[in-house]
């Protein structure tokens, strides 16, 4: 009886343990912006050695991560012809990456890849089939079409990752409603549920996020804002953004981190790296198993062509989103140190 009393004793306290150990258990995720890692169509646009140069400075980060996350812009397919056509054949914006490519994100670490974004169907149902089953074959998981969800374990903690857009067969963030349905959903399955979208404005007019509805080439690309915190009402706990081609401010809302665009992060050709648009940032967040901030840093980087984005000691990147997020943000409730790290205030 006795043996049968301290073996229960031992499970409770066991049970407790692991219990408080799960509620200090911290998840890391870095999280970067556009990637195109170079296009076979119209024209050979691609870098040398299947582009195995490109992340060679930041790499040893980007692999460090419990979760590494980016939004990959165009499609991996071999040959294939596209769904639109090119106005300008010598300014197209259509992306082809042969699959080989993928293995450079298998070397960065990446777990979660977004598939929703306007490039997504450059080469029509084809190139999205090609696109996941090459990330499946080499261990990425996606999420952005309708129906395509992602979800990892980590430290004994399952991670959902749910991507929305702007553009047809894309999770939608124009319709409110609908998207906090499906992060609600989600939530439901998963310990932390990460949204990423991919919208707004674009270009270096886009620097100012605003909460209204950013409209570009006629297009409607949503009010980021209220998507993003209806997303965290909705049950998610980090909000990754992507889409005006710059970086943007980021925000703490309800204790859960939004950042309203990361921006270019690896894109070799075909897209215009002035100024602010070849800045690329890395959002390093840590949050608890609640999915409740930590703390968080920018680490600086920047696309210098041919290579790929190299740490920037000036930290040119990290400046600007500091200054972006203090005049963007009503009730800025984050802290910034030099070292391109920041806290809750």
């Amino acid at each position: 009886m006795l043996r049968q009393i301290t073996i229960l004793l031992c499970f409770v306290l066991v049970s407790n343990l692991l219990a408080l150990d799960s509620s200090k258990t911290i998840i890391n995720i870095m999280a970067v912006g556009d990637i195109m890692m170079g296009t076979d169509f119209p024209n050979d646009r691609l870098p040398e050695n299947n582009g195995k140069a490109l992340f060679k400075d930041v790499k040893g980060i980007l692999s460090s991560a419990d979760i590494t996350i980016g939004n990959l812009e165009g499609v991996f397919i071999d040959g294939g012809e596209p769904r639109k056509q090119c106005r300008d054949t010598s300014i197209c914006y259509i992306f082809r990456t042969p699959t080989s490519y993928v293995s450079n994100l298998v070397e960065c670490g990446f777990d979660f890849v977004s598939i929703a974004n306007n490039h997504a169907n450059d080469f029509g149902k084809a190139g999205v089939e090609s696109t996941k089953k090459t990330l499946e074959e080499n261990g990425i998981q996606h999420s952005g079409r309708i129906g395509d969800i992602a979800v990892k374990e980590v430290n004994r903690l399952k991670i959902g990752f749910i991507a929305f857009a702007t553009s047809p067969g894309c999770y939608s963030l124009l319709h409110y409603k609908t998207a906090a349905r499906e992060i609600k959903s989600l939530k439901k399955t998963v310990d932390i549920a990460i949204v990423s979208f991919h919208g707004g404005a674009e270009g270096m007019d886009a620097l100012h996020v605003a909460d209204s509805l950013e409209i570009t080439y006629g297009e409607k690309r949503g009010n980021v804002i209220r998507f993003s915190k209806n997303a965290i009402e909705a049950g998610a706990d980090l909000v990754i953004g992507h889409g005006p081609h710059v970086p943007r401010a980021i925000e703490l809302y309800k204790n859960k981190l939004i950042a309203y665009s990361l921006g270019n992060f690896c894109t070799y050709e075909g897209f215009s790296l002035d100024q602010a648009k070849g800045l690329a940032p890395i959002l390093n967040v840590n949050i608890d198993s609640n999915g409740n901030f930590v703390d968080g840093k920018i680490i600086s980087a920047k696309q210098v062509r041919p290579y790929g984005p190299l740490l920037d000691p000036q930290k040119r990147v990290y400046k600007l989103m500091k200054q972006l997020t203090e005049e963007d943000i009503q009730n800025n409730q984050l802290d910034f140190q030099t070292n391109g790290s920041f806290t809750k205030k």
